[in-house]
């Protein structure tokens, strides 16, 4: 007699996995929180948001990309909950928007609850330091669409805004400075192009070691996804924010441009970019061109800010004072094309 089990897919560590998960993702919860897991939706209150003059409310959904396949390679699922939640909340972070409440989507040939507990424990903990709820998720173990022991991971976030805080980039004008905030490694893109570069063309291995990271690639490349909503958020409270750009898959040379009105360019002083030793590697490993690199990786910068000029220097002080590395990257001015002449990466 055939059973659901003997297809592939096993109920009971489903079961397991919810067991494992529902003390962390509870800890995540506020009073604004009116379901608990296993609901069929998540309920979240909006009295708290209705008390906002004009409140806008900002969604986002992204996957964490092929850096699954480095987390495999290293068996440590231990990063990748943090890596999606974080980017998520950059992500709304760029509409100048505070996150309220996320859910996630886990998907595999195989359910294995350890790596389960270990994926959404990394989720609730970026969520508690964002003050973000953890209200719902779904866990999926489609046998034969996904290789055995990987994972697929989905977030979708929800955050508020008040309308009038708005960052839209609409106020940006010539002369105004951008202030570029390190990245912790690559973040969440250009996994395909590592990858591609340093262990198929290259030969390395996930588990060598390099003196340059005091631990092994695999390591460097599990650097978790930076969040800076928290340090923003404070910011934009003392000064005017006029635009943020999330510097994810396109890199500075794609993603800086979304946020700036028409007829305006950005003018970077590339040389003030400390360009990271893992991507000085991949260069290398590939022999890939300036511009590729740009286009590809955040090459060290994982936010860009754009601020009056007169406001760059106390916004650079106040971020270096919350412990991120923050440096006038450049300017905005009208006209022309964006400059694309880039520095060799030494």
């Amino acid at each position: 007699m055939a059973s659901y089990k003997d297809a592939g897919v096993d109920i009971d560590a489903g079961n397991e996995s919810v067991e494992r998960i529902k003390n962390v993702v509870k800890e995540t919860h506020n009073a604004q929180v009116l379901t608990g897991l296993g609901s069929f939706g998540g309920a979240f209150s909006l009295a708290k948001v209705a008390k906002m003059k004009n409140p806008i409310l900002v969604s986002t959904i992204d996957g964490v990309g092929t850096k699954l396949k480095v987390a495999s390679k290293m068996e440590n699922w231990k990063t990748i909950g943090h890596d999606i939640v974080n980017h998520c909340s950059n992500d709304i972070l760029a509409l100048g928007a505070k996150p309220l409440f996320f859910l996630d989507y886990l998907a595999s040939d195989k359910i294995l609850p350890k790596n389960v507990q270990n994926i959404v424990t990394g989720m609730a903990k970026a969520c508690k330091e964002i003050d973000c709820a953890l209200i719902g998720g779904e866990t999926a173990e489609m046998p034969g669409v996904y290789e055995k022991k990987e994972h697929d991971v989905v977030g979708c976030m929800v955050g508020v805004v008040e309308k009038a805080n708005l960052v839209d980039g609409s106020k940006i004008k010539s002369g105004d400075a951008m202030i570029g905030l390190a990245a912790d490694g690559l973040h969440t893109n250009g996994y395909s192009l590592a990858r591609h570069v340093l262990f198929e063309q290259s030969h390395l291995s996930p588990k060598d070691y390099f003196k340059e990271f005091n631990g092994t690639l695999g390591d460097e490349l599990l650097k978790v996804h930076r969040s800076y909503s928290k340090v923003i958020i404070s910011l934009m409270g003392k000064i005017k924010v006029k635009g943020i750009s999330h510097i994810t898959g396109g890199g500075l040379v794609e993603n800086v441009p979304r946020i700036l009105p028409k007829g305006l360019k950005a003018e970077y002083n590339y040389p003030s970019i400390k360009v990271p030793y893992i991507f000085k590697l991949i260069q290398s490993s590939g022999n890939i061109d300036e511009k590729e690199m740009y286009r590809a990786f955040n090459m060290g910068v994982g936010l860009v800010i754009v601020v009056s000029k007169k406001d760059a220097e106390k916004t650079i002080e106040f971020l270096n004072k919350n412990n991120e590395k923050a440096w006038l990257l450049g300017d905005i001015s009208e006209n022309g094309k964006e400059s694309l002449d880039l520095p060799e990466i030494a």
